[in-house]
C-alpha cells in the first residue's frame, strides 16, 4: 500500500512539472562578445563583464545591455525573451499543466539575440554598430535590432530603458 501511494506521488510530481523547467532550467548561460574586444558590458540587473564574457540570466526576462569601449560609440542591444520551439512539444506531451509550469517560470523561452555579437562602431565614424551572428556574419544594424523589438521589450523593463520616446506620437498629429 505504501508502495503504491509512493509511485502515484512520484507520477503526479513528474506530471506537475515542466519538461523545460526540468530540462533547461529557469536559467541560461548568455555568452557576449564584441568586435573589438575589450568592452565594458552592462546588464539591465547589475551584471557587469568585459567582452568577451559569459553571465547567468533569466530565460524568462527582457532585458538591456549597454556596451561601451573607448574611441567607439556607445550601443545598447534589446534582448528579448521568447518562446522556445520545446513549448509546443510540452503542449502535445506534457499536457497543459507542464506548459503552464513552463511559462510562469521562464523555462520555455529563450533569449534572443543569443549568443550577442556587436561589431562596435568608431567614433565619427558615421558607422552603425551590427549585430552579428555565430559565424560572425551580419545579422542587421543593432538599431534595426532595437526597432524590431523596442515595444515588446518595452512592457517589461519599461519605455525609458526601452528609449520609447513619449513625443513619437505627438508628431503624428
Amino acid at each position: 500500500m505504501k508502495i503504491g501511494i509512493a509511485i502515484t506521488a512520484m507520477a503526479a510530481g513528474l506530471s506537475l512539472s515542466g519538461c523545460a523547467t526540468v530540462l533547461n532550467g529557469t536559467n541560461v548561460d548568455y555568452q557576449t562578445d564584441t568586435d573589438p574586444g575589450g568592452a565594458n558590458i552592462a546588464f539591465l540587473n547589475g551584471l557587469t563583464c568585459e567582452s568577451p564574457c559569459e553571465v547567468e540570466l533569466r530565460r524568462g526576462s527582457d532585458t538591456r545591455v549597454d556596451i561601451t569601449k573607448e574611441g567607439y560609440e556607445p550601443v545598447y542591444v534589446l534582448v528579448q525573451s521568447r518562446l522556445a520551439g520545446s513549448t509546443f512539444g510540452n503542449i502535445l506531451l506534457g499536457g497543459g499543466i507542464g506548459a503552464a509550469v513552463d511559462g510562469g517560470n521562464g523555462a520555455s523561452n529563450t533569449l534572443s539575440p543569443r549568443p550577442l555579437m556587436v561589431k562596435l562602431a568608431p567614433v565619427g565614424s558615421g558607422e552603425a554598430a551590427l549585430l552579428l551572428d555565430k559565424k560572425g556574419e551580419v545579422i542587421s544594424t543593432v538599431d534595426e535590432h532595437n526597432d524590431k523589438v523596442r515595444e515588446d521589450v518595452a512592457k517589461t523593463i519599461g519605455a525609458d530603458l526601452a528609449e520609447i520616446s513619449t513625443d513619437q506620437s505627438d508628431s503624428a498629429d
